[in-house]
């Protein structure tokens, strides 16, 4: 008796341990996804790197730019700024001379940032805008 009971306690802890183990090692596979990398790094030339983008084989029109940096402020009159194609708002600004409002674009003005916040235009990109907001202006 003492033999049977020996053997059937010894299966069943195996039986246990096995299922113990089976589930440790689920458990361990669970916290393994749970703790891993969110995202991962490409860099240019690998497979999984996206295709460069074509750089503007040109300067930017003065509507290009206003489109991508002016509008923001102009088309609302953000800050005090002068709204597109509002002759009352432009022409005070205006009178003051072309060169002016140059300057005050490209090195900012009261509210008004340096290159409109536009880092990747050029000071004649920006006087292009100038340009496109003055004659929608008059």
């Amino acid at each position: 008796m003492k033999k049977i009971f020996s053997l059937v306690l010894v299966v069943g802890l195996g039986a246990v341990s096995g299922l113990a183990y089976s589930q440790s090692a689920a458990l361990t596979e669970e916290m393994k996804a749970r703790i891993a990398p969110v995202g991962s790094v490409c860099k240019s030339g690998e497979s999984c790197a996206a295709a460069p983008v074509a750089v503007s084989s040109g300067p930017k029109s003065g509507e290009e730019v206003y489109k991508s940096a002016c509008t923001t402020c102009h088309a609302i009159g953000v800050a005090g700024a002068p709204k597109t194609g509002s002759a009352d708002d432009w022409a005070p600004r205006i009178a003051k001379g072309i060169d002016t409002l140059y300057t005050h674009a490209i090195d900012g003005f009261n509210g008004m940032p340096a290159m409109g916040l536009c880092s990747t235009c050029s000071e004649d990109e920006v006087k292009a805008a100038v340009d496109y907001l003055v004659e929608g202006a008059q």
